[in-house]
């Protein structure tokens, strides 16, 4: 299992208010189901690549934002490079069981074909993607990821795509209610 997290400008204020920790919590609580050790690779990503940790049951409790904060400059928006990390990783690893990814975003991409033809690629792999669109924006980009055809695209269908409004119902109802973080 994996966790994509988008860097670009756009998304401080999901760091800030908690969403991006939260979602990493219940990414790793899908992990300790799923995956075969807990531990769930995070790969940070604006214009490149600004940082990897890993984040385990024993080791998950306010990891994302220090690390984002030491990472600087918030760059732009490219899935592909993000997208050939994990793939990398996934073949480095010598890993022979599916992977799952859980790649965050709230926007489209700089180069929307060099995304396309990773994900294409990536389909020959057993990679799942799950795509995850915070925010207002329409997303019609990760809709077209999730559309893409099978076969005359992608071999299988690799990807699926969903959207998180800007503040989460259940966000702004457990903090209405007294609920904290952590």
């Amino acid at each position: 299992m994996y966790l994509v997290l988008d860097r670009s400008g756009s998304m401080r204020r999901y760091y800030r208010d908690g969403s991006v920790q939260h979602l990493a919590e219940q990414t790793l609580a899908l992990a300790a189901n799923l995956d075969d050790d807990g531990v769930v690779p995070v790969v940070f990503f604006s214009t490149g690549i600004d940082g990897t940790l890993e984040i385990s049951l024993d080791a998950y409790r306010d990891r994302i934002n220090p690390l984002h904060d030491s990472m600087g400059h918030m760059g732009r928006t490219n899935y592909h490079v993000a997208m050939q990390a994990v793939i990398d990783h996934y073949r480095a690893s010598g890993a022979d069981d599916p992977a799952f990814v859980v790649f965050q975003t709230d926007g489209s991409p700089t180069s929307k074909a060099a995304a396309e033809h990773v994900l294409c690629t990536a389909a020959r792999l057993p990679i799942f993607w799950q795509f995850i669109g915070f925010g207002d924006d329409e997303f019609r980009f990760l809709h077209r990821l999730d559309d893409l055809p099978v076969p005359n695209r992608r071999v299988v269908d690799n990807g699926l795509s969903f959207l998180l409004p800007a503040t989460p119902g259940w966000a702004a109802s457990g903090k209405k209610d007294g609920a904290r973080h952590g």
